[in-house]
């Protein structure tokens, strides 16, 4: 995670632990029910939720969540209801951005919409889930257009997942229509490892910050 430091009850009693300092590479990890936690002295100015293990590894490597004092979530694919649970803790009770950064298909689009607005599986427990304000920066299809990024073509089920987001009431918006639509016409999907086409540093160097800051978050 990142600069947060708290206390878990547990059965064999209380403990503090500092998310960067008394945790190794693996991170502190989020326990079944994570109102148990309760937070104590926070430095972190946003809380950035990433897809995959191997660009958290990298955020993590390269010390982005120390040079933008953030709290760096792995969301794990689809993510379990006690991250999105701690996800939304850290929004409400310590008045932090959410943003979530996953590749650029459809599937990972729902990621995005389960910690924004909860899946349709558990939709009567959105209000304890869901964190609304939760802003997108994961890989557009416009990225994949201007940043010339290595890609793999639309599957027919890439396909029918993007139609059937245009009519879904998370993705009814400007942004996601437009975004949509684009992806299925260059018929293309991309992974966030592909930044690393432009260097390995390109992710924490130019393409999180211009887009945080585009954002006002960071």
């Amino acid at each position: 995670m990142g600069p947060l430091l708290l206390r878990e009850q547990t059965r064999r009693g209380d403990r503090e632990i500092h998310c960067q300092e008394d945790v190794g590479q693996g991170g502190y990890q989020i326990p079944n029910n994570p109102d148990t936690i309760e937070f104590l002295e926070n430095d972190a100015e946003f809380v950035l939720c990433v897809e995959t293990g191997g660009m958290r590894d990298r955020l993590v490597e390269n010390g982005f969540d120390d040079d933008y004092d953030c709290i760096v979530v792995h969301l794990g694919g689809q993510p379990a209801r006690a991250t999105r649970r701690l996800t939304k803790r850290l929004h409400d009770e310590l008045d932090l951005p959410v943003v979530v950064f996953t590749d650029g298909d459809p599937w990972s689009y729902r990621i995005y919409g389960s910690v924004a607005f909860g899946s349709i599986k558990s939709a009567h427990l959105s209000e304890y889930l869901a964190t609304p304000e939760a802003k997108f920066v994961g890989i557009r299809p416009e990225d994949i257009v201007e940043y010339d990024l290595p890609t793999d073509p639309l599957s027919d089920s890439d396909v029918n997942a993007l139609e059937s987001e245009l009519e879904d009431p998370r993705f009814q918006t400007d942004f996601w229509e437009e975004q949509i639509e684009l992806q299925l016409d260059i018929e293309k999907k991309s992974e966030q490892q592909a930044l690393a086409s432009h260097g390995l540093d390109f992710v924490t160097d130019t393409y999180l910050p211009e887009r945080l800051d585009e954002m006002g978050v960071a």
